[in-house]
């Protein structure tokens, strides 16, 4: 004889029994006696960022298409040479576009002159990242597009994993709440679906002796999770 259908609205949990239903991204299993109850947990973990991206670039501008692609290029010759003086590693430097565009003036249908950029893309460490970022300007004239500070890859799969235990605790401690509301024990789980959410976190400051100063906040990496329970 199938068990009767039991409802349980406790802190967004839904309590299915007898029949199968999603709930978001999870999905019961079907069967005419499961009791299934269906959580959603979020967990967290925040670190110090341990890699700061940094978004350069050299802009020419000239009178014809191949001086300013000419100049551009000594400006990005400048600018690695600036960063590896820096201590910034070569694989580290990487382009992330180029561009070489003819500019217009309104009234005029000829070019008036013409705009390359060159834009890097700069990993260092973050307590590094002060000293790149002068050098590129005062030995490249350099423009600073934008600096980020987050995770590397090692770090962010550690922080991630940690994230998501944390948020299968949590969820499973819903499903216990709401199970022995019910009258209910949870035994087994049916299905587990994971998504998750780094946040990236930093400012940048000009110290009084002009150089830059660079601090950065903290990285949270953030996990929810979608758990359907059996219940008996």
């Amino acid at each position: 004889m199938n068990r009767p259908l039991l409802a349980v609205a406790l802190a967004g949990i839904v309590l299915l029994a007898g029949c199968s239903a999603p709930l978001q991204t999870a999905t019961a299993a079907e069967s005419d006696d499961a009791t299934t109850v269906v959580t959603t947990g979020s967990g967290s973990v925040t670190a110090d960022a341990d890699l700061a991206v940094l978004s350069l670039s050299v802009v020419a501008v000239a009178d014809s298409a191949d001086a300013a692609r000419s100049d551009a290029a000594n400006r990005s010759s400048a600018l690695v040479d600036a960063l590896r003086d820096a201590g910034v590693d070569d694989d580290t430097i990487t382009t992330a576009g180029y561009s070489l565009n003819a500019q217009y003036d309104r009234e005029d249908a000829d070019p008036t002159e013409y705009r390359a950029v060159h834009a890097y893309r700069v990993e260092v460490a973050p307590d590094e990242a002060g000293a790149a970022i002068d050098a590129a300007v005062a030995d490249a004239a350099a423009e600073v597009w934008g600096v980020s500070f987050t995770l590397s890859a090692d770090t962010r799969a550690d922080l991630r994993a940690e994230a998501v235990g944390n948020a299968v605790a949590d969820a499973r401690a819903d499903a216990d709440a709401a199970a022995d509301a019910a009258g209910l024990t949870v035994t087994g789980v049916d299905q587990v679906e994971v998504g998750s959410t780094p946040v990236f976190a930093g400012r940048t400051l000009e110290s009084a002796d002009a150089s830059t100063e660079l601090r950065p906040g903290p990285v949270t990496v953030e996990a929810t999770v979608t758990v359907t329970y059996h219940a008996e």
